[in-house]
Formats: structure tokens, C-alpha cells, sequence
């Protein structure tokens, strides 16, 4: 599986990129998770949006992503978000591949921002594989219940 591997800040990414990825996210968050949600918040202008990209025969489709914030002046925390793997590409360490190659991505571009991400809460190990700690209570978002977790810059 030739997976190919792309950082575009929102203006970077073509009409189609931005379309699958839309289609991507809601197909997991909105109709696998039974979560009416607003996925479109106004955030993604402003983010980097890592994706695994493969060809399918019809086309590239993403198969994992993720999008990064950058840190605002009020918000001193780099924050990642929407992390996705296509249900049909699950178990195949997608989710690993695109942490690490985020991290990377943040260390380099971000070297001295700790990171911050609303995870689901039965994901919290696999992010403290990757040096995050939980930093808050459990809390429930769109009914799903979720932990805050950081990663320091010298982590």
C-alpha cells in the first residue's frame, strides 16, 4: 500500500483534497458516531491539514488525517484535532504513522508550543505512546466521552 503522505495549509489543498477530507470526517464523526456536530467551525482556515492519501483506482482518497492549529495569542497551546482513519483501513498503524509524522511536523515548525488534544477517552494510552498526559477530568463531547491531554515541547 503506496500511501502518500501531505501537509497543506487550507489554501493549499484543491477543491477535491478539501471535499474528501470533509466527506472523510463526517463519514466517521457524524454518521459512524452518531454525532450531530458542526465539523465545519470555522478552524480549518487556519490549520495545517496532515493527510495519508491513496490511490484507489478512482481517484486519491484520504485514509487517515489530521488537521494542527497553530497556537493563538489567547491560546498558548498548539492543538491537534480531528484525528480520522478510514473504517476500511483500520489496524494497519495508520494512526501511529500520522502521530509521528504530526509530532514531527509540530517540532519543527513549533519547537517551543506544548500541544494540546481532546481526546476519546478509550484512545488515552495510545496518545501517551507518544508522550501526551492527561491534564483534565473527563468530560463528554457530542456525547462521547473524552479526556484533555498535553505533550510537552521537550517531550
Amino acid at each position: 500500500m503506496k500511501i502518500e503522505w501531505k501537509i497543506s495549509p487550507f489554501d493549499g489543498l484543491s477543491t477535491e483534497e478539501l471535499y474528501a477530507i470533509l466527506k472523510l470526517r463526517q463519514q466517521v464523526f457524524v454518521v459512524e458516531q452518531h454525532c450531530a456536530y458542526q465539523d465545519c467551525d470555522g478552524r480549518d482556515r487556519n490549520a495545517l491539514h496532515l493527510a495519508g492519501w491513496l490511490d484507489t483506482g478512482k481517484g486519491a482518497e484520504p485514509i487517515a488525517y489530521l488537521r494542527i492549529l497553530p497556537p493563538q495569542q489567547e491560546e498558548q497551546f498548539l492543538l491537534i484535532g480531528r484525528v480520522v482513519t478510514h473504517p476500511e483501513f483500520r489496524g494497519k498503524n495508520l494512526g501511529k504513522d500520522i502521530m509521528t509524522r504530526c509530532l514531527h511536523t509540530i517540532k519543527k515548525r513549533y519547537p517551543k508550543s506544548p500541544v494540546r488534544i481532546s481526546a476519546q477517552t478509550y484512545l488515552a494510552s495510545f496518545y501517551e505512546n507518544f508522550g501526551f498526559r492527561i491534564s483534565g477530568d473527563g468530560y463528554l463531547e457530542d456525547g462521547i466521552p473524552h479526556i484533555q491531554m498535553t505533550l510537552s515541547p521537550t517531550a
